[in-house]
């Protein structure tokens, strides 16, 4: 116990530390920062499973996700004490966290009622289908000028629908008062704040503007749209489950409780009392750790999708070009909110994962760049990634993704190749739609997520959008500005805000090197192909199999008549 106390006694004070769990579709990670300086101290990442029962149906263990947070906070403060950094140091813990990705669980249990359905999931496209149908004109943005989106599977609300309708259990659970709905912040919340015994069910404004409930104009819940179409369910099981008022609240109080093992053995347990922690989804994370704080500011993050969003400032601005407005925002109880324009890319870093688990033609991120880099070329080779349709500017559900434009020259390299210019025609499809939404075009575009790493994936990105591209020295973003806002909030303050007290970010910037008479050339071919990837699965589709694989039965049964 001597050694352990003269360990301590040699600690390192660094002043305030601030951290933040970022939880993700594919990983979770818990990060710590220096408030002051906004360094990176310490990290750990864990990967989380996907699985895909059926076509198009995307899910996630939801208590392997809550262990996924344990196991990186644990981690991470081993790290902080093996490099004598003192965590009871830690003022503050940010969330954000993966979007629109929906649970359902049990109260009195604490149990689940089904898998986390991620963002990325199509099983309600009939749903989605039957809703456009019932507005008028089948307009898919009948809801728009009170959500700011359109009616697509992307969005929680459906895929609540979807667990009532189909799984046993969340429909009882419903019924008996006893089940609980929410995004992953949500869950993890009222998880690490006691669960069963008293945790706070709740979210903040940026992960509620993108349940297609949300009203980002009063920033409430809206009765008129939880009555649309049998979405009435949806909002009397919402307050059901959480006591509307708690739902939406950026601020509240909440005890987290860190294991770890010291020089010794000797387990520790250490109670942060954090006073007005902040949630940010994801995407509005890494616009604040992007600093975008004015009017006019973006920032592109390519992850497992690819989100481009730009702060409109305190008036949400309809978008007429296929993007979202959505909550950017809210850093204060009587701060005003702050909303973005968003252009949403369902297929990013998820193409790399689907090139190796799927085709096995990589082992890894890096062996994608290699491949792509030894040819420089897709040779006339044309990806349309469309795993889950196509989300802006043209959110298509029936698309599906193509590869066009195969010779017998072309091989593996150039379909790498391929995948990358992919993310890049996307992005470039969704800047034009912010800049003709805009109406003053990005002079250079910020980037942040894990993609960035690929210097070639940064380098054709500034050749199709012919700007520069310009990436942080510190590529997590999402989790800094989660942390930000954290150490920001009222009653912490140990992070200032203002422009004059952020810390200089350095960066590497790369600059467009074709021409734009190419550019142009190869983004036009990308739109010819993308053309063909439209109208690919419709419902008549689906009935069609359907009748098919009946009449195939039916012969069957038919034929074992006979004989």
């Amino acid at each position: 116990m001597n050694g352990t106390m003269a360990a301590s006694s040699h600690r390192i004070m660094l002043g305030p530390l601030v951290a933040a769990i970022d939880q993700g579709t594919s990983s979770t990670r818990f990060l710590v920062f220096n408030s002051k300086t906004a360094e990176l101290l310490s990290h750990h990442q864990v990967e989380i499973k996907q699985s895909f029962p059926k076509e198009g149906w995307v899910e996630e263990d939801p208590k392997e996700i809550l262990q996924s947070v344990y196991e990186c906070m644990e981690r991470t403060c081993e790290k902080l004490t093996q490099l004598n950094i003192d965590i009871s140091n830690i003022k503050a813990i940010g969330v954000t966290n993966q979007r629109e990705t929906t649970l359902v669980w049990d109260k009195e249990t604490g149990e689940p009622l089904y898998n986390a359905i991620v963002w990325l999931d199509l099983r309600t496209q009939s749903t989605v289908e039957r809703l456009i149908n019932k507005t008028p004109g089948r307009n898919k943005n009948h809801l728009k000028h009170k959500t700011g989106l359109p009616i697509s599977t992307y969005f929680s609300a459906v895929k609540l629908r979807w667990l009532m309708d189909n799984v046993d259990e969340v429909h009882q659970a419903v019924v008996s008062h006893r089940a609980m709905f929410g995004t992953v912040d949500s869950w993890l919340i009222w998880c690490l704040t006691g669960g069963k015994s008293g945790g706070v069910h709740c979210t903040d404004v940026t992960n509620a503007s993108r349940t297609m409930l949300f009203n980002i104009h009063t920033m409430d819940w809206d009765p008129e749209l939880c009555k649309y179409e049998k979405i009435y369910g949806l909002m009397v099981s919402i307050r059901t489950l959480g006591k509307s008022d708690l739902i939406f609240k950026n601020f509240f109080n909440i005890v987290l409780v860190f294991v770890m093992q010291c020089e010794r053995l000797i387990q520790y347990v250490y109670v942060f009392y954090l006073k007005n922690k902040q949630c940010l989804g994801d995407q509005s994370a890494a616009l604040v750790g992007q600093m975008c704080f004015q009017d006019g500011q973006a920032k592109n993050t390519y992850g497992t999708g690819c989100f481009l969003l730009r702060n409109t400032g305190v008036k949400p601005v309809m978008s007429e070009h296929g993007l979202l407005t959505t909550v950017a925002y809210k850093l204060g109880r009587d701060k005003p909110a702050c909303y973005a324009l968003e252009g949403s890319v369902a297929i990013a870093g998820a193409v790399v994962r689907w090139l190796q688990d799927n085709l096995g033609i990589i082992g890894s991120s890096e062996e994608l760049e290699k491949l792509a880099a030894s040819v420089g070329t897709s040779y006339g080779c044309y990806f349309v990634p469309a795993f889950s349709g196509l989300y802006a500017p043209y959110w298509e559900p029936s698309a599906r993704g193509i590869i066009c434009g195969l010779t017998q020259f072309t091989n593996k390299s150039h379909l790498a190749f391929a995948a990358l210019e992919a993310v890049c025609f996307q992005t470039r499809e969704i800047l034009d739609a912010m800049n003709q939404d805009s109406g003053i075009p990005l002079t250079q575009l910020q980037v942040d997520g894990g993609m960035t790493s690929n210097k070639l994936l940064m380098q054709l990105q500034a050749d199709i959008l012919c700007i520069p591209v310009v990436k942080p020295s510190m590529p997590e973003t999402t989790a800094l500005g989660a942390a930000m806002a954290a150490g920001a909030a009222e009653g912490v303050s140990v992070w200032s805000l203002n422009p004059e007290d952020l810390s200089e970010v350095t960066s590497e910037k790369f600059e467009p090197q074709i021409n734009p008479e190419e550019s142009e050339f190869r983004y036009a071919r990308w739109k010819k192909a993308v053309e063909k990837s439209m109208n690919w699965e419709t419902m008549d589709s689906v009935f069609g199999i359907i009748a098919m694989l009946i009449n195939e039965a039916a012969a069957n049964q038919s034929l074992k008549s006979v004989l």
